[in-house]
């Protein structure tokens, strides 16, 4: 009996594959569970379709964080703060901060997709930021000595 699972199916298949099994696996689990329907020759369109849309989307979702990866690495983010002489900084950079300095140059990212090593000392650093499940933009951050006013 073929079947189009709803859901991902541990050992079976993921969701909207068409998979073959046995009938009374189907009748007695799968169907009553809500787990699959029928894969019928309309729900076999209907969710050939749903998959059309779902690709679509996930093309148009990958575009825009390439577009947004491609801003972020023409950005430099210079981040001041206090440090002793021997260049140890005083607190710490954290991924809120450069969340907020990207979005005072016009580019929105969230600070939970940021991801950095610790920042102890004054120099250049790195952060990355994960755009997409196949995307990742480098941050390049300059920690300087802030100057007392």
């Amino acid at each position: 009996m073929n079947i189009i699972l709803k859901q991902p199916v541990k050992n079976l298949g993921d969701i909207h594959d068409v998979v073959k099994v046995k009938p009374g696996y189907a009748r007695n689990y799968l169907l009553p569970k809500g787990m699959a329907i029928l894969a019928t020759d309309s729900n076999v369109r209907a969710i050939e379709e749903i998959k059309r849309q779902v690709a679509h989307k996930q093309e148009h979702i990958k575009t825009t964080a390439l577009v947004l990866a491609a801003r972020i690495a023409e950005v430099k983010l210079t981040i001041e703060s206090l440090a002793g002489a021997d260049g140890k900084i005083f607190g710490s950079v954290t991924t809120l901060k450069i969340a907020n300095l990207l979005k005072e140059k016009g580019i929105d990212v969230d600070k939970k997709l940021i991801t950095l090593d610790d920042i102890h000392q004054i120099g250049e650093y790195t952060a990355t930021a994960h755009l997409h499940k196949d995307v990742k933009a480098e941050i390049a951050l300059n920690v300087v000595r802030k100057e007392n006013a």
